[in-house]
């Protein structure tokens, strides 16, 4: 059977969850919650440094080609800026279409965005401005500046994720981990440290969890799930294939699912019972590491776990009270 018929099957035997009116997914906040915040203006152009470090980041998810498009702009940005998309294609040996996708890809609505940026962060090489770490912080801000400017780009970030978040599928979500046998939590890189941190905060409160990096014990882990069993997968892009393989066999089991993403149209969405949807605002910069990802992030997984213990506070509270007793003499000086 192709894999296209299994996962047909799947959805067809479960179609509690799915729709058969061919209208939004659940989760996917058509239908519950506060409209998203209003987009940002477009960002600025990228400094050459975030532009190359982006496409270190999603060079291993592009085709060769695309690699070819990525790699060419960040090389050359002022001759790129030039060339029409033709122009490009023609350069690369690859097709108007990898061009134009590559852009979406690197975070642009298209190419003519792409150009633009390039243009201008032409301009900014040539005028000898100072580079840039992020596309906020140059290399010569004095570290009172760095401060100020994270602190306010992670209060916006905060911000418009619980504008964003739709609090119905959060309520779902949180009555599912509640009265969960047993808790697999997906993530990798950055989003698998977050998974870990959900994961610790379920176990201190007595629940069974597991996060588990390695992707093929992710899937062998997840071949184990059933009815009345969660998995949770966080991934900001919505289509890291390590996070997407485990969480599609837990739906398959009969788990229910969550996704932390930051694409609710993501093909992550396709086999999550719940979508948590994350800021997305700055991740459209190239920045050089997922900083503001992370944030949004904790900032779900800090409501889920709230919510988890504020409905079974009459077991969370000795649980709390006994991981700190156990621990309680590592945080003291020991006598002499």
């Amino acid at each position: 059977m192709t894999t296209y018929l299994k996962e047909s099957f799947a959805r067809n035997n479960r179609t509690q969850r799915r729709p058969e009116s061919g209208g939004p997914a659940p989760g996917s906040g058509a239908s519950h919650g506060p409209p998203p915040p209003a987009p940002r203006p477009a960002p600025g152009p990228p400094a050459p440094g975030a532009l190359a470090a982006k496409v270190r980041t999603m060079a291993p998810s592009m085709t060769r080609s695309m690699q070819r498009v990525a790699e060419t702009v960040a090389g050359d940005p002022a001759g790129c800026a030039q060339l029409t998309v033709t122009g490009l294609a023609e350069r690369t040996g690859t097709s108007e279409a990898t061009v134009v996708r590559t852009s979406r890809l690197l975070g642009f609505p298209g190419y003519r965005d792409l150009r633009l940026a390039l243009a201008g962060l032409a301009a900014q090489q040539e005028s000898g401005a100072a580079p840039a770490v992020t596309a906020d912080i140059a290399v010569d801000d004095p570290i009172s500046d760095v401060v100020a400017k994270l602190a306010l780009d992670e209060q916006q970030t905060l911000a418009d994720t619980a504008a964003g978040l739709d609090t119905v599928q959060l309520e779902a979500a949180v009555t599912a981990l509640a009265a969960a046998r047993r808790v697999d939590v997906y993530g990798v890189g950055a989003s698998g440290l977050v998974s870990k941190d959900l994961a610790q905060k379920l176990l201190r409160i007595g629940h069974v969890a597991n996060a588990e990096a390695d992707p093929h014990l992710a899937v062998t882990t997840a071949v184990q799930l059933q009815a009345g069993d969660v998995a949770v997968a966080i991934t900001h892009s919505g289509r890291t294939v390590d996070v997407i393989e485990p969480l599609r066999v837990a739906f398959d089991r009969g788990a229910t699912t969550i996704a932390i993403t930051g694409r609710s149209d993501g093909e992550v969405a396709q086999y999550a019972d719940h979508v948590l949807a994350t800021s997305t605002a700055r991740e459209s910069e190239l920045r050089p590491a997922a900083m503001s990802s992370r944030t949004s992030q904790l900032l779900v997984v800090d409501c889920l776990f709230i919510g988890v213990a504020q409905r079974t506070y009459e077991s969370t509270a000795p649980a709390l009270s006994a991981s700190y007793e156990a621990l309680a003499h590592r945080h003291s000086p020991r006598p002499r």
